[in-house]
């Protein structure tokens, strides 16, 4: 059977949530390269590589995501690494990197520097708060994206505090299923321009947009709902947990 993506490569440069982007377009067929750094004594990557699986639930993680993936490990701040990675960029169709605003550029592989090796490239950068604005620049995890983004202020009961989500809504909803999309709207762009484009992804901005229920009697009348008092959180029986005999 041919996969969707068959035909496409992707360098994955991401953590979390891009490679969970990239472990979905290889799914579907894409031939994806995950370009990790080399190990250094210490750092997390060295100690899962050592521990026993019994004991490296992260990288038990990691293994899960990086499925049907390709590997290969480059300094990018070695000059002959870089040319290597630039030949891997000259012949991709997507790149994948989550690095903060500026980093890529040190390294000599941001978007306008591999744009001029191949004009066809779909650049995708996943950052906490996009590549402008006041916040650009700070760091942050996903309760941080999805609590100013306003998510957290609706969830949990009412008069209570609120409840942390099981799952990283920014992360893996805000971050890497909007990446996951804009880079197959670019692709299908592509088709028309033949030209590549840059994919800014907010994993904050990507939460907002996921609040349009909550957003809508807001534009509408100016009505804010309360925590414990939305649709999911109590006002409707039918969106509520009851314990059952069986």
């Amino acid at each position: 059977m041919t996969m969707p993506l068959e035909g496409i490569t992707v360098l994955d440069l991401c953590g979390f949530p891009g490679v969970w982007t990239a472990m979905a377009l290889a799914d579907f067929g894409a031939e994806v390269i995950r370009v990790r750094e080399v190990a250094v004594e210490g750092r997390r990557a060295e100690q899962a590589a050592r521990a026993g699986t019994s004991r490296r639930s992260p990288g038990v993680r990691q293994d899960y995501m990086n499925r049907n993936k390709k590997s290969i490990c480059l300094n990018l701040k070695h000059p002959a690494a870089r040319q290597a990675f630039y030949r891997l960029a000259e012949r991709a169709d997507v790149l994948l990197e989550g690095s903060r605003p500026g980093v890529a550029k040190r390294l000599g592989i941001d978007y306008e520097t591999l744009r001029a090796l191949n004009p066809r490239l779909i650049y995708c950068a996943i950052t906490g708060y996009g590549q402008d604005g006041p916040y650009a620049h700070l760091v942050g995890h996903d309760i941080n994206y999805a609590s100013i983004a306003g998510a957290m202020g609706l969830m949990g009961p009412r008069n209570g505090p609120p409840v942390q989500p099981s799952q990283q809504l920014a992360d893996l909803g805000g971050g890497g299923q909007g990446a996951l999309i804009g880079i197959l709207l670019a692709l299908q762009a592509r088709q028309r321009t033949g030209a590549g484009q840059f994919v800014d992804i907010s994993m904050t901005d990507g939460v907002v947009s996921w609040l349009v229920t909550h957003a809508a009697p807001y534009f509408a009348d100016g009505t804010m709902e309360a925590r414990g008092d939305t649709l999911q959180t109590g006002r409707w029986p039918n969106y509520y947990v009851y314990e059952t005999k069986d």
